[in-house]
């Protein structure tokens, strides 16, 4: 472990229990194998503090916005049991830092994902069924100031995570054409459709899944697999109640308390 890897870890933890933004670190890294090596100096870091792993986030799965920062595949990040939020349930602004939402697909696993050749059927075989879930992103770099190096040191930017409580198996279900539409008072605040990410949500669970073998800490049974999201971010604001509608999969609330 280099002291680079070290502090730009230990500045980005210090901004998340701080809730003071730092800026960008990628000035400081030399490629996305060191910026991955910060988020896992992170992840260890909150396990040992106690944190329980519950799934993985898939990011940059627009290829719009892979282009935009210049990189031809996704990322990941990881979910852990203080990030998960009850559907409904009032999220308190303390926990949330420039705080913008996603509609997204989630898988959850009924058996592990370790095998040294992970093809499709592996993983519906695996998959025990899927929720509207909205991911609430959140940076610990100012002003959203960042490119692929800053979003990975910093856990994929990740925050907290909504899920439905209604599962559905996914063979019930066409998650490509699966329509998303989420709302704020009634108002369509974001649309988008399953196509959106990675051209098929299965495909984003399945190069996380073939990822996370590569790394050597595979996919495990009751994880959560956010898959990307499917429609344009929407920016939160206090009292903020977003609703997103999955088609074959219902619907799901982020409720935000009124705390400035």
């Amino acid at each position: 472990m280099t002291d680079t890897v070290q502090r730009i870890a230990n500045s980005l933890d210090e901004a998340a229990k701080t809730g003071k933004a730092v800026e960008p670190v990628r000035v400081h890294l030399s490629d996305i194998a060191q910026a991955y090596a910060v988020q896992d100096f992170n992840t260890q870091r909150k396990q040992r503090e106690g944190h329980r792993v519950t799934g993985r986030k898939v990011g940059l799965t627009s290829r719009a916005v892979q282009k935009q920062l210049k990189v031809d595949q996704p990322d990941f990040g990881t979910l852990f049991d203080t990030m998960a939020v009850s559907d409904g349930e009032e999220i308190a602004a303390s926990r949330l830092m420039q705080a913008k939402c996603e509609a997204e697909v989630a898988l959850v696993l009924k058996d592990d994902l370790d095998g040294e050749h992970i093809v499709i059927t592996d993983l519906l075989a695996a998959t025990t069924y899927a929720l509207p879930a909205i991911e609430i992103v959140g940076s610990r770099i100012a002003n959203w100031d960042i490119n692929i190096l800053d979003t990975v040191a910093d856990n994929a930017s990740a925050g907290l995570y909504v899920l439905g409580n209604r599962p559905v198996n996914i063979s019930d279900v066409d998650l490509r054409l699966a329509g998303m539409v989420m709302e704020r008072k009634g108002e369509a605040v974001s649309l988008g459709v399953g196509a959106a990410c990675l051209g098929h949500p299965l495909n984003a669970a399945l190069w996380l899944a073939r990822t996370m073998v590569k790394m050597g800490t595979p996919l495990r049974a009751g994880e959560v697999i956010l898959t990307g999201a499917l429609g344009p971010l929407v920016a939160v604001s206090p009292g903020d109640v977003l609703e997103a509608r999955i088609q074959g999969l219902g619907s799901v609330r982020a409720c935000f308390d009124y705390a400035g």
